[in-house]
């Protein structure tokens, strides 16, 4: 039998794993999974660029403020990217979707979803095939070839995964649009979001920004991801078996053991019973060793570049801030729900705020799933590589209808 640990990786995208069966109390270290589906997007290669810079304010020393924003817990066009979708939304607009109504819904995965072998469907599909066509352009290298024979080791890397989820989830909505049935299920749907990295593909299918533009942002966010990680050592663990409050008060308990550059705090909610802390590497080992004490079933170390989003991130945001300054984005043509605070926003200004602080803010998935389920969601479809999203949403409510669709 097999244990399946829902977590979300990288800037802590959600994630799936699994693991053989656990003994009482284990320690393991694997690579995350995780996968999101969303809205389907068209593919133009007009760009849209925008300015904005922001400083994400979360940082690990303010415990407290995290703290209590994670328990607040918060038309027929190929990929919607294009100038087509959007429209520049006036100062003031942010709240347009805040009454949204969801009935169907595109979830896309985050980093730790993918898979060699992915790709391989959407070749089948010549608007999907086209997709990685495109992004060898921008890139400079072949990804379709990196997706489907990797080496593993090679395609698990911040800088290529990141690319790579991204382009075959926007295929994962070509292949969907081929099938009978499939434009009148994208058309159906009205609201979007994806874990962490899944955010920008969100966007790119609402038409907050181009297919390229998009595949721009996600390729220096991978980059600069990685160079915030390698200058520090910073380290991430899932949580498994424990509440918020108790994952928490571990939290608390392994800080007091260590210095401030060593802290660490609740990075990714995923769901009630898996929650993953990220901080420094001595923070992290305390965590560790603390569980068993706290009852967590177990602790899973991630196989993942550093502590995504926290203040060990802090880097990569003037260079983020820089490149979605350089941008044009446009108020997307349906909600997608931020990651920061589980809340659609509509101003192009706040999403590049936003985007800019996501990678040092705590994912709030938890209450973005609970929300969408709360206000009436019937329908979702999980996009791109993994299912960790349906075994996510699954978990909080086991009737819920969600279908996978990869590429």
């Amino acid at each position: 039998m097999h244990t399946l640990l829902f977590h979300h990786n990288h800037r802590f995208p959600l994630h799936l794993i699994r693991l053989g069966p656990p003994s009482a109390f284990s320690s393991r270290s694997v690579a995350m999974s995780s996968a999101v589906a969303l809205p389907s997007v068209s593919l133009s290669k007009s760009a849209f660029a925008d300015t904005d810079s922001f400083r994400s304010s979360v940082s690990l020393g303010f415990k407290n403020e995290i703290r209590s924003v994670s328990r607040s817990n918060l038309r027929k066009s190929r990929v919607f990217m294009s100038a087509a979708v959007g429209s520049e939304a006036a100062v003031g607009d942010d709240a347009l979707f805040n009454d949204y109504k969801p009935s169907a819904a595109f979830l896309f995965p985050g980093q730790g979803a993918q898979t060699v072998g992915m790709g391989v469907e959407a070749q089948k599909v010549p608007a999907a095939a086209e997709l990685y066509k495109r992004a060898n352009d921008i890139l400079g290298f072949d990804l379709l070839d990196i997706c489907i024979t990797g080496p593993k080791e090679k395609l698990d890397s911040t800088v290529l995964s990141q690319p790579a989820i991204y382009v075959t989830s926007l295929a994962a909505v070509e292949v969907l649009r081929a099938r009978d049935g499939g434009q009148q299920i994208i058309d159906s749907v009205d609201v979007t979001c994806g874990l962490s990295l899944g955010e920008y593909t969100a966007l790119a299918f609402a038409g907050a920004f181009s297919f390229e533009d998009g595949l721009k942002l996600v390729k220096l966010r991978g980059e600069a991801m990685q160079d915030a990680a390698d200058a520090a050592q910073s380290a991430m663990v899932s949580i498994i078996g424990l509440d918020s409050d108790k994952v928490q008060a571990l939290c608390d308990a392994a800080n007091e053991d260590v210095d401030e550059a060593n802290k660490v705090q609740i990075a990714n909610f995923l769901c009630t019973g898996n929650y993953a802390v990220s901080g420094g590497l001595k923070g992290i080992e305390a965590v560790e060793a603390k569980a068993k004490a706290f009852k967590a079933r177990m602790t899973v170390r991630l196989a993942v570049a550093g502590a995504f989003h926290t203040g060990f991130m802090e880097p990569a945001v003037s260079r983020l801030e820089a490149a979605l300054a350089s941008t044009v984005i446009r108020k997307p043509r349906i909600p997608v729900i931020s990651n920061v605070d589980a809340e659609p926003h509509a101003d192009p200004e706040t999403i590049k705020k936003i985007l800019a602080r996501q990678v040092t803010s705590p994912v709030q998935w938890e209450t973005t799933v609970k929300t969408l389920l709360s206000r009436g969601l019937k329908k979702s479809y999980e996009l791109g590589p993994g299912k960790v999203i349906a075994g996510i949403v699954k978990r909080m409510d086991k009737g819920a209808d969600i279908e996978n669709i990869g590429a």
